[in-house]
């Protein structure tokens, strides 16, 4: 990867975007694997990019891919791609596309975490008062 600079963010890629070459940041939502092909949702704070690793990448680049967990830092080169009609993801902005992979560089790798940033936590509302101790 030439460079690692973002050149669009997550959240603002669509149609009108297809064949464009782009440079994405952020932190691995989610990783997906369907044999030949691996697909990692990559967010940031503009929104969440789908990501695909398929046969036309090099061997280097699908063994980072596979090696990639939940909250991983990283940098995706790649083109932007129209997904096919049965593909699309209408719960997402951006649900028409997904940036075909052609370089992935790892800033920082985590651990594994014991609970998840994405967990909906509850809490009531009403939070008793503490007795004073005066």
């Amino acid at each position: 990867m030439e460079s690692t600079k973002r050149t669009a963010t997550c959240g603002e890629l669509r149609s009108a975007d297809v064949g464009r070459k782009v440079v994405l940041n952020g932190w691995v939502s989610r990783t997906r694997d369907l044999g030949g092909l691996l697909f990692i949702r990559l967010r940031d704070r503009y929104g969440v990019t789908q990501v695909m690793v398929g046969d036309t990448a090099g061997d280097e680049v699908r063994k980072t891919a596979a090696g990639l967990k939940s909250e991983f830092c990283i940098a995706v080169e790649g083109t932007v791609r129209a997904r096919s009609d049965k593909d699309i993801n209408r719960d997402m902005p951006t649900g028409e596309i997904e940036v075909e992979a052609s370089d992935i560089e790892i800033f920082t790798a985590s651990r594994f975490l014991r609970t998840s940033p994405r967990a909906s936590w509850s809490c009531s509302p009403r939070i008793p008062r503490r007795a004073s101790s005066a």
